[in-house]
């Protein structure tokens, strides 16, 4: 899969504490293909949120590469990785972190206003992603006036409004009840399988779990997979 958005090949990643270094990654290998979402399902602790940043290129490995459309990225420059993340991975987090002095519609172009698109283009891209996420007519309304569900469709719109080819999601549903969970992930599973996005989704939801691709977990600073989910 050399021709894969998002591949990680042997990276390493420790922290250190005041007994010395803590190893967290260890030669960690994976790769995501355009249109594939990958469940990663780990207890805390095990590294998870260590491999979404480095996967985001907000850390870089201390060994190993992070691959972004067959680039290496990880290693780059604060600068060069700055650069890259905000045109080509979005985010997606547990708590939707909408800025709430802005409408909707606003707070989804922008990104793409930071990326160099002029407000009339954002604004328009912003009303057709809240259209595709089912929230049309509520363009105008600043977070406080929408439901928890209407908020992180708004969060996961934002997270596409770039087109990323890479999409990584932390518990993206995890402060939602079933049914609003169940409809939120349904119109992300759509965005991107549609547009081709390389997809990692952090969730504990085992159910959601298994409407994805396939599963992969950590163990010993390594990713694997996980079989036999029915």
């Amino acid at each position: 899969m050399s021709d894969a958005p998002l591949r990680l090949a042997a990276v390493e990643r420790r922290y250190r504490s005041e007994a010395g270094d803590l190893p967290v990654l260890r030669g960690a290998d994976l790769d995501i293909a355009a249109g594939e979402i990958v469940a990663l399902v780990a207890p805390s602790g095990t590294g998870k949120s260590t491999l979404l940043h480095l996967a985001g290129l907000l850390e870089k490995p201390d060994a190993g590469e992070v691959f972004v459309d067959g680039r290496a990225a990880g290693s780059l420059s604060d600068d060069g990785r700055t650069a890259i993340r905000r045109t080509t991975i979005g985010f997606v987090y547990q708590f939707h972190h909408l800025l709430p002095e802005f409408t909707a519609e606003e707070n989804i172009a922008l990104p793409q206003m930071a990326a160099g698109a002029s407000r009339r283009d954002a604004l328009a891209r912003a009303r057709d992603l809240l259209a595709a996420f089912g929230l049309t007519g509520r363009e105008s309304h600043r977070p406080g006036k929408l439901s928890g569900g209407e908020q992180q469709r708004v969060a996961i719109a934002r997270a596409l409004a770039n087109r990323p080819r890479i999409l990584l999601a932390d518990e993206p549903t995890g402060n939602l009840d079933v049914g609003t969970s169940d409809r939120v992930f349904a119109e992300l599973l759509e965005q991107v399988r549609g547009h081709g996005v390389a997809a990692l989704v952090a969730t504990h939801n085992p159910a959601l779990a298994r409407r994805m691709d396939r599963i992969v977990t950590l163990a010993e600073g390594r990713v694997v997979p996980v079989v036999g989910e029915d």
